[in-house]
C-alpha cells in the first residue's frame, strides 16, 4: 500500500476532476447499476480458483443470463427509450458486463441485443412477437453467417433459403459440410433461435443474402427440430462458457413471414420484392452489420484499460534491484520498464476516448439512416466513411490490445502467469476478438479502398461533416508533401502539433505511393484483383493503419482542445504526445522511405522524445489508472487491487483462503462529486 500512496501523492492532478473529465457522471452511473446487481448475487461472483471445466462454464454462463435478464431490472423500460438513447444505454451496459464477465456479455449481445437490433433494423411489425420473447427471456438466439469453407467472403455462401409456392414456406439447405454453418455463439448447446443470413432463392433465380428467423431447438426441452443437424464444435482456448456451435439443415422449413422483410420480401404471390432504395440499404447495413464492431472496439477499450491498471499498479509496488544508495526501487521506476507501460497507457487513453466519441457519431449516422426525410445523398457519404472508419479503428485496437495484455503479463513477472492476476484469462478471453466480426487484415482493405478513392475525387465533397473532416487535410496534399523534418531537439516533437502534422504527411505520402503502384499494376497487369492484391503489404495496409492511429490522435485531440481544467489537460497532451511518438517511432521506415528526413535527427527525436515522455508520465502514472480502473470487485485480479496487498491477495490465492472474488468498494475520489 505505501508504493501505492506514495505515488499518488506526486499526481500533478486531482482524480476526481480526471474522472469527471474522461467519462460523464451518467455512464459510470449506468455501469455501477450493472455492478452493485453482479456484486448483490453470488452467482455472478467471478471465482480465479474455479478450474477451466467448459461445460460447467457454459451451463454457469447460460444460468447468468436468465438471472440477469429476469432479476437485474436494468431493461425494465427499454423499449420506452428512443433508438439513439437506447442503443447509448445497451452499450454501457454490456461495457459494465464485459469488464468483469466476458462469457456474459458476449452471450447476451449475441443472444438477446444483436438478434433484438436485427429484428428492429431488417423486420416489421410481424416480427415484434420474436422481439417480446427474446428480452422476456422465453427465447435465446445466435447469429448464423460464417460457414465452415467461407468467412470473409459473403459473396461465396452457400447455404440456401428456397421458397416453395405450394406451401408458401422456405426451404433451407446445407448443400455440403463446406456450408454448415460454424463457429456460431450460442448455437452449440443453448440457443433456440438463428437469425440466419442465407441465398433467398425464388423461380431459381438467387437474390443474394437475406436474413431469415430461423427456429432451432425446442424452447422448453431444447431438443433439435427435425432436419436440422445441430452441435457444440467442442474446447476453445477461451470463452469457455460461450458454447459456439454447428448446423446444417435439410430440406428444413420455414413459414414466409419468417424472412427480414424491411428492405425485400417475397409477396403472397411468391414475387420477390424491394421496397427501399440502395441507399437505405446500405444504412441498414451498417446497423445490422456494423453494431458488432462497435461492440468489439468498446470492449477491447475495456480489456486494454484493465491490463494497463493491474499492470501499473503492481509495477509501483514490485521493488527489485537497491540503486548506488541501498534503496530498493519500485520496478516502475525503470527505464525499461517505463517503456514496457507508459506507451500503452497513453494509448488506453486515447483509445478509450475514441470509443466513446466514436460510439455517438455512429448512433447519430444510424439515426440519420432512418429518418425518412433526411437527406439520402449526405447519410451515404457519411455510412461509407462510418464504416471506413470502424474498419481500420478495430483491427488497430483489438490488435493493440492483443500485444497490451501479453506486454502486461510478461511485466508483472511470474506472478502475472497466477489465474488471480486475471491477466491470462483476459489474454485468451480477448484473443479471438482480432477475428471477430471480420478478419483484421482484411477489413483494412474496406479503409484503403475508401481513402484511395476520396484522394482521387476529392471534388464535391464536403469535408465540413464527420467522418469526411477527418480527411481535410486531403484538400491541402500538395502543399503537404514538400515539408520536411526541421526538428533538432527531443522537445520539437514532444507537441501534439507535430504528431498531427508528422502523421498528415506520412498519409499523404502512403496514399500517393499506393495509389500510383496500383495504377503501375493495373496497366501492367489489366486486373484491378490483382493490382488490389499486389498492393497490400507495406503499402495499403499500413495506410489503414496509420489512419487508424491519426483518427485516434485527432480524437483525444480534440476533446483536450475542449478540455477547461489547465493541469488535466497538461497530462492529457502528453497522453496524447507519447501515444503519437510511439506510434510514428513504429513508422520510421516509412517516413525516411518517403524522404520526409535523410538524417538521423528523425528516429533520434523520436526516441528520446517517446523515452523523455514516459519518465514525465510516471509520476502520474497510478493517479492516472486510479482514475478508468473499476472497483477491485470488477477488476478482480489479485495483483491490480486498489489497496496495494499484492503480497497478501497473492498468498491468499496461493492458499484458497478468500472466496475468489473482492468486495465491491469504492475509493472516496468516486464517492464526492465536485
Amino acid at each position: 500500500m505505501a508504493s501505492l500512496e506514495e505515488y499518488r501523492r506526486k499526481a500533478s492532478f486531482d482524480v476526481r476532476r480526471m474522472l469527471t473529465e474522461i467519462e460523464p457522471q451518467e455512464n459510470r452511473e449506468i455501469k455501477k447499476k450493472v455492478w452493485h446487481f453482479l456484486a448483490s448475487n453470488p452467482l455472478f461472483h467471478e471465482d480465479y480458483t474455479m478450474n477451466g471445466d467448459s461445460k460447467k462454464a457454459k451451463d454457469r454462463t447460460a444460468q447468468q443470463l436468465k438471472v440477469f435478464l429476469s432479476s437485474s431490472g436494468l431493461f425494465a423500460n427499454i423499449d420506452d427509450l428512443t433508438y439513439a438513447t437506447r442503443t447509448k444505454y445497451l452499450l454501457l451496459v454490456n461495457e459494465g458486463l464485459e469488464i468483469y464477465n466476458a462469457n456474459l456479455s458476449i452471450k447476451l449481445a449475441l443472444g438477446v441485443m444483436m438478434f433484438s437490433n436485427a429484428l428492429n433494423c431488417l423486420g416489421t411489425e410481424r416480427h415484434q412477437q420474436f422481439y417480446k420473447d427474446i428480452w422476456a427471456g422465453k427465447i435465446l438466439s445466435c447469429f448464423a453467417i460464417t460457414e465452415l469453407e467461407h468467412g470473409s467472403d459473403t459473396k461465396e455462401l452457400k447455404t440456401s433459403a428456397e421458397y416453395d409456392h405450394s406451401t408458401r414456406e422456405f426451404v433451407i439447405n446445407t448443400p455440403g459440410i463446406g456450408a454448415a454453418k460454424c463457429w456460431v455463439g450460442n448455437l452449440g448447446q443453448q440457443c433456440t433461435h438463428a437469425l440466419l443470413m442465407a441465398q433467398l432463392v425464388v423461380n431459381g433465380t438467387c437474390h443474394g443474402l437475406h436474413g431469415f428467423v430461423v427456429p432451432i431447438r425446442d424452447p422448453e426441452t431444447l431438443r433439435p427440430y427435425l432436419g436440422i443437424t445441430v452441435g457444440d464444435i467442442g474446447e476453445k482456448s477461451g470463452l469457455h462458457g460461450i458454447d459456439n456451435g454447428f448446423i446444417m439443415f435439410k430440406n428444413y422449413r420455414i413459414p414466409r413471414e419468417n424472412i427480414l422483410n424491411r428492405l425485400a420480401d417475397v409477396n403472397e404471390n411468391g414475387e420477390y420484392q424491394t421496397f427501399t432504395d440502395p441507399l437505405r440499404m446500405l444504412g441498414a447495413s451498417l446497423e445490422i452489420l456494423s453494431a458488432g464492431r462497435v461492440g468489439i472496439v468498446n470492449e477491447s477499450s475495456n480489456c486494454l484499460l484493465r491490463s494497463i491498471v493491474i499492470a501499473v499498479r503492481y509495477a509501483a509496488q514490485r521493488r527489485q534491484f537497491r540503486d548506488s544508495n541501498g534503496i530498493e526501487k519500485p520496478i516502475i521506476e525503470y527505464q525499461t520498464h517505463q517503456y514496457r507501460l507508459m506507451p500503452y497507457l497513453a494509448a488506453t487513453y486515447a483509445i478509450r476516448n475514441f470509443a466513446m466519441e466514436f460510439s455517438k457519431q455512429y448512433v447519430h449516422c444510424v439515426g440519420l439512416s432512418r429518418d425518412d426525410s433526411a437527406d439520402m445523398t449526405g447519410v451515404y457519404q457519411s455510412v461509407g466513411g462510418i464504416h471506413a472508419v470502424l474498419c481500420c479503428s478495430k483491427s488497430l485496437i483489438t490488435w493493440t490490445t492483443q500485444r497490451a495484455i501479453q506486454e502486461a503479463r510478461e511485466a508483472c513477472g511470474g506472478h502475472g502467469y497466477h489465474k488471480s492476476a486475471g491477466l491470462g484469462d483476459l489474454r485468451n478471453n480477448h484473443d479471438p476478438r482480432v477475428t471477430f466480426e471480420g478478419d483484421n487484415t482484411v477489413l483494412l482493405q474496406q479503409t484503403s479502398n475508401w481513402l484511395l478513392k476520396l484522394f482521387n475525387e476529392t471534388s464535391d465533397r464536403d469535408f465540413s461533416e464527420y467522418p469526411l473532416c477527418l480527411v481535410k487535410f486531403l484538400t491541402n496534399v500538395e502543399s503537404i508533401l514538400p515539408k520536411k523534418f526541421v526538428g533538432r531537439r527531443k522537445e520539437d516533437v514532444c507537441n501534439v502539433t507535430f504528431v498531427t502534422e508528422c502523421f498528415e504527411w506520412l498519409l499523404c505520402w502512403l496514399l500517393k505511393s499506393t495509389n500510383e503502384k496500383m495504377t503501375a499494376l493495373l496497366v501492367k497487369h489489366n486486373d484491378r484483383f490483382v493490382a488490389r492484391n499486389q498492393c497490400q503489404v507495406f503499402k495499403a495496409k499500413e495506410l489503414s493503419l496509420v489512419f487508424a492511429e491519426y483518427i485516434i490522435i485527432s480524437h483525444f485531440k480534440a476533446k483536450i482542445d475542449a478540455c477547461q481544467d489547465p493541469s488535466i489537460s497538461s497530462v492529457l497532451r502528453k497522453l496524447c504526445s507519447l501515444y503519437g511518438l510511439w506510434c510514428l517511432h513504429s513508422h520510421l521506415p516509412l517516413l525516411y522511405q518517403g524522404g520526409y528526413c535523410n538524417t538521423p535527427a528523425l528516429a533520434d527525436c523520436l526516441s528520446d522524445g517517446v523515452l523523455l515522455l514516459c519518465e514525465a508520465i510516471k509520476p502520474d502514472a497510478v493517479a492516472l489508472v486510479d482514475a478508468i480502473a473499476p472497483p477491485d470487485f470488477i477488476l478482480n485480479s489479485a495483483i491490480g487491487c486498489y489497496n496495494g496487498k499484492v503480497y497478501e491477495n497473492l498468498m491468499n490465492a496461493f492458499r484458497k483462503i478468500e472466496n475468489g472474488h473482492f468486495p465491491l468498494e469504492y475509493p472516496d475520489f468516486w464517492k464526492s462529486k465536485l
